[in-house]
């Protein structure tokens, strides 16, 4: 798994040179990190199946900036092609490497197609495939060497349990401009992490970040604690205009941002927020 990984970010890095070599402010592999000025490029991080016969493709992607953030519009600067130009993409893209954070859903018969998407952010075009070869399946819900599974998350502390990738939306909520909207998620790990894990194995971790909408979302704690006893993890958020928006929750296990590659190690989901 961690090759694919690897594989994911030189594929990301390689088309940003293909597409931008003309323009001197793309990045070139090994340069330091720039706070504002590079670009942003979606990263395919393989493909799992699902129960009816369809498959998923895991996305995530890598801002090059340290600082700066990007909101792009779904539309000509952020398409999936072909079929809908909106397939669920974020338009609020956070600084540096972002894992897993939608995933495409294709047919049993997709066989050997391919999806594009494609980015334009500071003047650079990006491109990426996504695809089914078999090099890229991955276990986002098992680890099958150590048996590690990613982190449950709940929102509401008898609610049903969530694992792995996000799918649809997992839970609505109202609120009103500049008034704090309380979230709270419950969170719990098997205890299981990969040898070079850092964080004792009972702890996970979680950061609520924005996905979609149409102003700024201000956390009052972007990665609150956990509670130790009953996993719960509390913040609020505030909205700077009306509108429909998307949050998205990640939990990560003791691995870390990313499970260090491994997608068996981290729950993300989204979140509708009507803002009047």
């Amino acid at each position: 798994m961690a090759n694919v990984r690897a594989f994911g970010v030189v594929t990301a890095l390689a088309a940003v040179l293909l597409v931008g070599a003309a323009r001197p402010s793309a990045q070139l592999p090994g340069e330091p990190v720039k706070e504002s000025g590079l670009s942003v490029t979606g990263a395919f991080e393989g493909w799992y199946p699902n129960p009816d016969g369809s498959f998923s493709v895991l996305v995530g992607y890598f801002n090059r900036n340290s600082k700066q953030t990007f909101d792009i519009p779904v539309g000509p600067n952020n398409r999936i092609e072909p079929g809908p130009t909106d397939q669920g993409q974020p338009t609020h893209f956070l600084p540096r490497r972002q894992w897993g954070v939608f995933t495409i859903r294709v047919p049993k018969d997709f066989g050997k197609n391919k999806l594009t998407w494609t980015l334009v952010s500071n003047g650079q075009t990006t491109v990426i495939p996504m695809h089914l070869d078999p090099l890229w399946l991955v276990e986002p819900l098992k680890d099958a060497a150590l048996g590690n599974t990613p982190p449950t998350v709940k929102f509401q502390a008898a609610g049903a349990p969530l694992q792995g990738p996000p799918t649809g939306t997992s839970a609505t909520y109202t609120a009103t401009v500049s008034s704090p909207l309380e979230l709270s998620v419950w969170v719990t790990d098997d205890g299981i992490r990969a040898p070079e894990a850092r964080r004792p194995a009972r702890l996970a971790t979680v950061a609520w970040s924005k996905f979609r909408g149409p102003g700024t979302v201000t956390f009052a704690t972007p990665a609150p604690a956990l509670d130790e006893k009953t996993g719960e993890a509390k913040t609020t958020a505030t909205f700077s205009a009306p509108g429909e928006y998307i949050l998205r929750v990640q939990a990560n296990d003791a691995t870390g941002d990313g499970g260090g590659g491994f997608q068996c190690c981290w729950t993300n989901a989204h979140v509708k927020v009507t803002v009047k």
